[in-house]
């Protein structure tokens, strides 16, 4: 006779959801990638000194993605931390006009 053990596993996959950060944090409780220092970087699950100093140095950002298409972050390391950062620009009042 076999013993049904699905809900065991239902908790199991709900778990793994969790732990894999399937429920991405609210926009106020991410890091923007643009104004973030080295140490707050440090900070986000994923990014190393290594990886946070490259965010840095290669200011600034339009979207998110831009660490994956200009080779900033490897594609492996931008899954891990893309639900964890936000990029805000500057508004276009603020940018001051080129002669």
């Amino acid at each position: 006779m076999r013993v049904r053990k699905l809900p065991a596993l239902w908790g199991l996959c709900a778990g793994l959801m969790i732990a894999t950060g399937a429920a991405s944090p609210p926009e106020k409780a991410r890091v923007d990638i643009n104004t973030a220092s080295l140490q707050v970087l440090m900070q986000v699950p994923g990014l190393t000194r290594i990886w946070a100093a490259r965010v840095v140095r290669f200011r600034p950002y339009r979207a998110k993605n831009n660490l994956l298409d200009r080779g900033i972050l490897s594609p492996e390391i931008y899954s891990r931390v893309k639900d964890l950062i936000v990029v805000h620009r500057e508004s276009e009042a603020t940018i001051s006009p080129q002669p």
